[in-house]
């Protein structure tokens, strides 16, 4: 049963994809263009040299550390709609201390890191104790933040780290920038960071015990109290434990690819990762493997307008597919009728055998 289980939360994203990128095909086909060959520019805007790569991955990290925000917090059956803001905050420590602290090279970039890690918890902490404490509604609370973060965060690059006339902050010092992994391969190691979180991530939800507990929480909070599980104390950990990986994940953002905050940064991270995550089931490793899905369409999007004059709108209509699609499978299994149909034929298979 469990085998079967996890095949579906396999089987149901790919046909998601693959249903996506039918329709959109359909609808290039309707644009009086060929989809074989607009995919074909799609995919060599992804994948058609190593540079070309490399800047995929760019893309895909902060989508990873923002979707691993919002697939940890839902396991424990909490909804932390606050990634953005947790990304954004994050951010914001990491640039005031960077350049207010004087410390540059590795212990720089490492204490940065650090300290973003921290801003997104603490961030990440306040709907949490709100939740806990006074009952209030943890989605309410954390989108709000997330306008709160924003807010700050323009601020900041308009006011306190303002570069001369121009509505940003100062630059990073050299010293403080994530290497790339190479000249031919030009993509920071924040990558490598957000591989290993997912990896760690996994790990700590499907192969320890206190990755259980929080599972149980996560399934049945009242079931797991009578059970003698402290449900408040989970909550608030996987709440400090998200706004971190996203904090992170904006530290990791300002260092290797960004090097300053303007208008605009980490603008629709947090959605996306929210989205992200459900395509994969709320599996660490999945929602790395989703968000890269997410960057090659995002990197190809410009190639395929420029070499089929598709718009790219079209590819906005194949990621919004993907959505529905995988949300509308999964809702679609947990019908009484459908699981029972499934319980019937494993039934009958067991019976033959």
């Amino acid at each position: 049963m469990k085998q079967k289980d996890n095949l579906i939360k396999i089987i149901v994203p790919v046909i998601s994809i693959l249903a996506a990128f039918t329709i959109g095909g359909i609808i290039i086909l309707c644009l009086g263009k060929n989809p074989f060959q607009a995919y074909g520019f799609l995919f060599s805007g992804a994948f058609g040299s190593s540079r070309k790569i490399a800047q995929t991955l760019v893309i895909a990290c902060p989508l990873i550390f923002t979707g691993l925000t919002a697939s940890f917090s839902y396991k424990c059956g909490v909804f932390n709609l606050g990634g953005e803001g947790q990304f954004i905050m994050g951010a914001v420590a990491s640039i005031f201390f960077v350049t207010k602290s004087g410390i540059e090279g590795a212990p720089g970039i490492l204490l940065s890191l650090f300290i973003g890690a921290a801003g997104g918890a603490v961030w990440g902490a306040i709907p949490g104790i709100l939740k806990i404490t006074r009952g209030l509604n943890e989605m309410i609370v954390s989108i709000m933040l997330n306008y709160v973060a924003t807010l700050f965060m323009g601020y900041v690059y308009t006011t306190l780290l303002r570069d001369g006339s121009v509505p940003q902050t100062y630059a990073i010092p050299d010293s403080t920038k994530i290497a790339f992994i190479s000249k031919s391969f030009p993509v920071h190691w924040g990558i490598a960071i957000a591989l290993f979180l997912a990896s760690a991530g996994y790990y700590f939800l499907f192969c320890t015990s206190k990755g259980f507990k929080l599972r149980a929480v996560g399934l049945n909070a009242t079931a797991a109290f009578f059970n003698g599980f402290p449900v408040n104390r989970y909550v608030l950990f996987s709440f400090i434990t998200s706004g971190a990986v996203a904090g992170l994940g904006g530290s990791v953002e300002l260092h290797g690819k960004q090097l300053r905050l303007m208008s605009g940064f980490g603008q629709g991270f947090g959605f996306d990762g929210v989205a992200i995550a459900l395509i994969a089931q709320l599996n660490p490793i999945g929602t790395a493997i989703v968000a890269f899905i997410f960057a090659i369409l995002r990197k190809g999007a410009s190639t395929l307008q420029t070499g089929m004059q598709v718009p790219t709108a079209v590819v906005d209509i194949i990621q919004a597919l993907v959505i529905i699609f995988a949300v509308a499978g999964t809702a679609l299994l947990k019908l009484p009728a459908i699981k029972q149909y499934f319980s019937r034929q494993s039934g009958k298979k067991e019976g033959m055998n």
